[in-house]
């Protein structure tokens, strides 16, 4: 006779037909990888043949395929109505005493005659393959105990077969009904309950970039963090190197719980020292990233994975593997940047998901039955989402949730729909006023905003496969904001010519390096408070600045890897760097900050050193710790040769010398005396970077943020063309790379022209600009050709 179950032992892949996408994955993932050490609970399946059975035992194919040929296809006015009467019909039913006494024989022999704890997962023989991968169709139920609880879970998994959702799914997916079978999972339970759980996916989510595993975690169990009911810890790891490149502390004011008697599930509130702990350690992190790469290459393509970590053993397991599709669907072609033209009042902000701009009407809905109100175009704000709000995502154009985080139902099914959304804003339910006109922005980085009123934005469309990269000369990028270098690695480029360093201590850092030094010196009680809130987690003041400033360096180092990565040090003037948390008592005070204390000058001086040496050591870390030698150091505004043996002499003892670990140290040319000592300066570093807004403001003696004379300012003047040409001169002479990277090479297509003629080793641009400024590389190499 044939079976009604199979045991995880017994299950592959190539079993789909019978239990389902999410029950032959854990079966193949039990057996393919015990070797590996990856932990997965066992387990058996239900099989199809016993959901067929079911059907047949109780007479319910005609009423179940009646209800769906009464579905209203055109308004779905009747979704409801017939999946709650489906779901009725099965309830009602009884399952088979053969199917029953085999599901019981099997789940005695998994738990060993102790009443331990199980999971009952969903698995539709149509869900979970590559182009049915809809998170959350149908039900599951965690902590079941006992034979009776056991079969209850099982009869309220097939009803859910029949979810709206799960309905509308098959029907959007070309489905026939009649042909999808439930397939229940029985799988020992993981007491996350008890510790942590989460998930991770192979690749960044938002941008497809391949080579990260972005982890998220949250106390408890993972209902929350599919939910989005509360913010997780968020880690990813790069897959070239295996080193954590980031890590983030998530709010998790809530963890889901299993009661002392085992009765419910409760809802906890977290301690806020709790809540401020991660809920995974730097070694765990490394072994979850470790299995979900090999986990990616098993199944050879990009994996979103669920994982748990048990609180009485401590030990992780793998819960669950579907496939991620919405990168997969992705036309890799093609280049997609929108462009906000201009910006408004902030009415509320939160996590973006994409990078997309929609401007329409806002909806407060407080639940999937208010989908009524929503016209299509329509931006949808609520306090959260589960799978029930599927159907509502079909008319949206854009998604609004007070919780939540990127790896939220909310954004994964944004993601899937390919609308924008914008999560854990907490406030937008009150913030934002139904019927509200609304622009979402998602393109600003990973902070998304919530302007008041339609405002203007344009979408860029490139067909990539157009585009070649010159030989003769180098396009790189500017970049500064980690947020945004995922997406813009995929834009043509041969690397980063400049990261201007102080963007990362001023958006990621924001306190000023020597208020950490000196912490127990600084006067100021607001700051203070301030600098405690936000080291809270760190054993050190210091160490606060270190880790945010290397973590926001190795993200765009990553991004580009192996391709070269040119960091510059820090280059605030003393206003700016005043600005900082705690910087009023570490700056003085100077009537004109761009010719002052700024660059070379202070690195080595007694007043910054300290901070300098922060700046090394995020550097260092970077390079020796985390593997990216790709990365390259430029000093700014050195003003004598003398002054940049002097900071070259200090590196070296801080352990960056030039050479050490193949590290190479550039300096900008921006003084005229830069230029005039070329020759030197050429000896002692191993390249230049000519920065033409400081240049020009020298060589004319034009303060350039000076507006009564602003017309003088000219990156195209002869002396300053001239002052450019000697520098590329100079450094072919002594054979170092020389690039270009001021803003006239963006704005000014004759500059650029200008530099390739002469023989720059490479032009940065800024992303915007960086496709136009391939095309006149391009139109320079062709005259100089034709000539």
């Amino acid at each position: 006779m044939e079976s009604f179950i199979m045991h995880f032992a017994d299950i592959r892949l190539k079993n789909i037909p019978e239990v389902g996408g999410k029950n032959a994955s854990l079966g193949e993932m039990y057996n393919v990888f015990k070797q590996e050490g990856i932990l997965v609970p066992d387990g058996f399946a239900t099989n199809a043949f016993a959901f067929w059975s079911f059907l047949d035992y109780n007479n319910l194919w005609e009423p179940l395929g009646q209800l769906m040929r009464e579905l209203d296809r055109k308004e779905w006015s009747n979704l409801a109505e017939k999946g709650a009467a489906a779901r009725q019909l099965i309830l009602n039913a009884s399952i088979p005493e053969e199917v029953v006494t085999e599901i019981l024989f099997a789940y005695r022999g998994l738990c060993n005659k102790d009443r331990v704890l199980v999971a009952v997962r969903s698995s539709a023989t149509a869900e979970d393959l590559p182009d049915a991968s809809f998170a959350g169709q149908h039900e599951s139920f965690l902590n079941i105990r006992g034979e009776q609880a056991l079969m209850n879970a099982i009869i309220h998994c097939y009803a859910s077969l029949y979810t709206d959702r799960a309905i509308k799914y098959r029907e959007d997916h070309g489905f026939q009904h009649e042909k999808v079978a439930l397939s229940v999972g029985v799988q020992l339970m993981v007491r996350s309950d008890l510790a942590a759980s989460g998930v991770c996916f192979t690749l960044d989510p938002d941008s497809g970039f391949r080579n990260v595993v972005l982890i998220n975690g949250i106390w408890g169990l993972g209902e929350n963090i599919v939910q989005g009911a509360v913010v997780p810890d968020e880690y990813q790891v790069f897959k070239p190197t295996g080193t954590i490149i980031r890590k983030k502390v998530g709010s998790k004011e809530k963890m889901l719980c299993l009661a002392e008697d085992g009765s419910v599930l409760e809802n906890l509130p977290v301690s806020l020292s709790r809540q401020q702990e991660m809920v995974l350690s730097d070694k765990e992190v490394l072994r979850l990233a470790d299995w979900a790469m090999k986990i990616e290459k098993h199944y050879g393509r990009p994996m979103d994975i669920e994982w748990a970590k048990d609180g009485v053993s401590g030990l992780l397991y793998i819960v669950q593997a579907r496939p991620e599709t919405v990168h997969e669907k992705d036309d890799s072609k093609f280049l997609s940047t929108w462009h906000l033209q201009q910006k408004g009042n902030i009415v509320c902000r939160g996590i973006a998901v994409g990078n997309k701009v929609v401007a329409g009407t806002a909806r407060i809905l407080s639940s999937p039955a208010d989908a009524w109100q929503v016209n299509a175009g329509d931006i949808v704000v609520t306090n959260t989402t589960s799978p029930d709000w599927d159907p509502v995502f079909k008319k949206a154009a854009a998604l609004i949730t007070n919780t939540g985080g990127r790896t939220s139902h909310a954004a994964i099914v944004a993601r899937e729909t390919g609308i924008a959304a914008i999560v854990g804003c907490k406030d937008a339910t009150t913030a934002i006023k139904d019927g509200q006109a609304i622009t979402v922005s998602c393109c600003e980085g990973d902070t998304g905003f919530i302007y008041e009123g339609i405002l203007p934005f344009r979408e860029e469309r490139e067909n990539l496969d157009k585009i070649s990269l010159p030989e003769s000369v180098l396009p790189m990028l500017i970049i500064s904001d980690p947020a945004q270098a995922f997406r813009l690695s995929f834009y043509p480029n041969a690397g980063v010519g400049l990261l201007r360093m102080e963007f990362i201590i001023a958006s990621f850092i924001g306190v000023h390096p020597m208020a950490l030094v000196k912490f127990d010196e600084l006067k100021d009680p607001v700051a203070r408070e301030k600098i405690e809130q936000l080291t809270r987690s760190y054993p050190d003041k210091p160490a606060y600045f270190i880790d945010r400033l290397s973590q926001g360096i190795a993200t765009i180092a990553a991004a580009f890897y192996p391709k070269q990565v040119v960091v510059r040090m820090s280059d605030f003037k003393t206003n700016e760097y005043a600005a900082l948390l705690g910087g009023k008592q570490f700056e003085p005070e100077e009537p004109n900050p761009m010719l002052g204390f700024r660059g070379a000058s202070r690195y080595c001086h007694d007043l910054y050193k300290d901070g300098f040496k922060l700046e090394c050591a995020a550097i260092k870390k970077v390079r020796d710790e985390m593997g990216f030698t790709n990365v390259k150091v430029m000093i700014p505004f050195c003003r004598t040769v003398e002054e940049g043996e002097k900071v070259l002499e200090y590196m070296a003892k801080l352990g960056l010398g030039r050479g050490q670990n193949g590290l190479e140290v550039y300096v900008m040319i921006e003084i005229p005396a830069n230029v005039i000592m070329g020759e030197k300066l050429a000896a002692i570093f191993d390249g230049f970077s000519i920065g033409s807004n400081d240049l020009t403001q020298l060589t004319l003696g034009i303060d350039r943020d000076a507006t009564l004379i602003a017309e003088l300012f000219n990156e195209k003047d002869p002396a300053v063309l001239k002052m450019i040409g000697e520098t590329i001169r100079k450094a072919h002479e002594k054979i170092i790379p020389v690039g270009f990277c001021g803003q006239a090479a963006s704005d000014f297509p004759e500059i650029a022209l200008y530099l390739v003629k002469l023989g720059v080793t490479s032009i940065s641009y800024m992303p915007d600009a960086i496709l136009k400024g391939i095309e006149q590389i391009h139109i320079a190499d062709l005259a100089a050709h034709t000539v």
